[in-house]
């Protein structure tokens, strides 16, 4: 059976132009970090055109501008890269339900879909079951309970690069208390894909 410490992750993070994608919200940056056995092995980055206009409360947040994003790749350009980057391995996130569906909506609108084996684990679903004491398990909160120091947030790569420092100290966690096989942790610790219909009906000549 396969153990956690084999299992390729890939921790990822989007900031958009609001919190519903099926009300036209859209990705404006996405980032990921491939980790294997506590090390990262790879990452994926990118600034993302919206094709819409970015809302002054979305900028507030995350600081990205107009103007940033205006020359920057379009999701049907960027996503299929994506797709590629996760290849065979689990996605993580905190609160990963929400870049999920962000990302699973905006590859309906081209014709794409995660692989169906593709699985989900929630840094914060891990938290609340190893940590139950902590008060908050806001991402910035969990990371400063754990030790690790926080810096930037709000930006994808910045936001994943703190959650990947999380994640390796909860697998460790999880491993002491004997979560070890990655059947055992996804059914703790995983998520559903949420599933949106696509636009096209040319998906499995895309792969």
């Amino acid at each position: 059976m396969m153990n956690i410490k084999l299992t390729e992750f890939v921790v990822f993070d989007v900031e958009t132009t609001g919190l519903s994608p099926a009300d036209g919200d859209r990705i404006v940056e996405i980032a990921a970090v491939k980790v294997k056995d506590g090390k990262t092995i790879d990452k994926f980055y990118s600034l993302v055109n919206p094709q819409r206009s970015v809302p002054p409360q979305a900028t507030q947040v995350n600081n990205i501008t107009e103007d940033m994003v205006k020359t920057a790749p379009v999701a049907s350009d960027i996503l299929p890269q994506m797709i590629h980057f996760i290849g065979g391995a689990c996605v993580a996130g905190h609160n990963v339900r929400f870049d999920l569906n962000f990302l699973c909506y905006e590859l309906s609108l081209i014709g794409r879909r995660l692989h169906d084996q593709t699985p989900a684990v929630d840094t914060l679903k891990m938290s609340r079951d190893l940590l139950p004491y902590l008060s908050n398990h806001k991402l910035a909160y969990l990371a400063r309970s754990l030790g690790v120091v926080v810096d930037q947030t709000h930006r994808a790569m910045a936001d994943v690069e703190l959650t990947v420092a999380v994640f390796l100290r909860l697998m460790e966690m999880a491993g002491d208390k004997d979560i070890q096989k990655i059947s055992v942790f996804l059914d703790l610790f995983g998520v559903e894909k949420p599933s949106f219909k696509l636009n096209q009906k040319s998906q499995a000549s895309l792969f």
